[in-house]
């Protein structure tokens, strides 16, 4: 299991892998583009050349990327699904550029003139996404969501709907799991017994897809339906609940990446080095 953060690249794309390396990543995350628009410039090459250079000097690996926060692949407004899926589209080329392992998206809200027809609608959107992507290597990895509102995938259930439904993503797409959206989606991964319960549901629903781990505390409880991301071990999973997922073997090879609030360089630094202790004692029992 490998340790990382999501990293700004305000100051470049290779500096943002130095940046990764002072903190103590192993892998790493970062925006392809504003997370806040839907159009943006197209990647230097010499930019993303410089970006691959570093991470392969480095040892710095994989690499993720996330899609903007605009993309809506349920919506039932055909003009914001069509946008969505061309978004997603540019998302997945910028992270087969950019060499990324894969590209973390939220997948929208529900369909609301007939949530029966949700999964199908952003299957549809995946499938002309991945085919007007030309992406081959980077593959895209639905997030589970806090079952806020009127979101959509929320866990197994709704995530593993989307993925029988593939047609041209089919085997191109897989599952990023967030640990806080778990636990206040309801999977009280504080309990000793949750972890176990959840891989087996994505097992059954879906072969256990889960390709990435996106390690947050969680600052409500669970079942709150609140995303507040807390650091490792601050919140109501705890300490307890992040070494039973370093101690879980089905994820032995998953890499996992933080997204915590505070100021950078210390809230990197620190939540890496929680992780990398647990592991530590882990490994050491």
């Amino acid at each position: 299991m490998r340790f990382g953060a999501h990293v700004s690249v305000a100051g470049g794309l290779a500096a943002a892998v130095d940046y990764a390396v002072s903190v103590g990543c192993e892998c790493m995350q970062v925006f392809a583009k504003s997370p806040r628009q839907w159009n943006a410039r197209a990647l230097d090459p010499e930019a993303v050349a410089a970006f691959r250079d570093r991470c392969s000097a480095s040892g710095m690996g994989p690499v993720f990327t996330h899609t903007a926060y605009l993309i809506n692949l349920g919506s039932d407004d055909d003009g914001l699904w069509e946008r969505s899926w061309r978004a997603l589209a540019d998302e997945l080329s910028r992270g087969e550029a950019l060499g990324a392992a894969g590209v973390v998206t939220h997948v929208g809200t529900r369909y609301k003139s007939a949530p029966e027809r949700t999964a199908g609608r952003i299957a549809r959107g995946v499938d002309l996404a991945w085919t007007a992507s030309g992406a081959v290597e980077t593959r895209l990895l639905l997030e589970n969501t806090a079952a806020a509102g009127t979101t959509f995938g929320d866990g197994p259930d709704e995530l593993g709907a989307v993925l029988e439904r593939l047609d041209a993503a089919h085997g191109h797409t897989g599952v990023c799991l967030d640990t806080c959206h778990a636990h206040a989606a309801g999977w009280d991964l504080a309990q000793s017994h949750t972890w176990d319960e959840l891989l087996g549901a994505f097992e059954v629903c879906c072969g256990m897809p889960i390709e990435l781990i996106h390690a947050n505390d969680c600052a409500f409880g669970p079942s709150e339906h609140k995303d507040r991301h807390a650091w490792i071990g601050d919140g109501t999973i705890g300490v307890d609940g992040f070494r039973r997922m370093v101690s879980e073997a089905r994820l032995s090879d998953v890499p996992v990446i933080t997204e915590m609030p505070g100021e950078a360089p210390v809230k990197d630094a620190e939540n890496i080095n929680r992780l990398k202790r647990l592991r530590d004692g882990v490994a050491g029992s």
